[in-house]
């Protein structure tokens, strides 16, 4: 079982892209679509204030018809965002999405923010730890050796 920090390591696009709270929702959405990412972290001042996603633009803005062109990402953005610390074991992670039904965790080191891993990162993971107990396990029950 791997640790946040080392799921980070496997990711083949490590860069964690950020909005502030004054940014327009369109122009947040935009730069998600241009990214081809669900979700941006909202950074003020160096820190950590919130989370948007695509799924609080339906919800807030589409299904309410609001405007993403005159509505800043504050007003519609996650501002109590679960995070994790880079030690937390992949397991941890998944329990936790799971039970607060989020999609995406910040990986912090103390303070600092050194990444952001998906549930789509964890389940790459799992299936590809499965994949490899699988293999042993062909091996030992074939009697083969690489």
């Amino acid at each position: 079982m791997k640790s946040a920090a080392a799921i980070l390591e496997t990711k083949s696009v490590q860069t964690v892209y950020i909005t502030s709270p004054d940014t327009s929702v369109f122009d947040a959405v935009k730069l998600m679509a241009d990214k081809d990412i669900g979700a941006l972290l909202v950074m003020q001042d160096g820190q950590l204030v919130g989370l948007i996603t695509e799924r609080d633009y339906a919800r807030k803005i589409a299904l309410m018809s609001r405007s993403s062109r005159d509505t800043p990402v504050r007003e519609i953005m996650s501002d109590q965002v679960l995070c994790v610390r880079a030690d937390r074991s992949s397991d941890d992670c998944m329990a936790l999405m799971i039970s607060n039904r989020v999609r995406h965790l910040p990986v912090m080191a103390g303070d600092s923010l050194i990444g952001l891993i998906s549930i789509g990162d964890l389940v790459k993971d799992i299936i590809s730890e499965q994949q490899f107990v699988i293999h042993q396990l062909e091996l030992y029950i074939t009697g083969s050796r690489e």
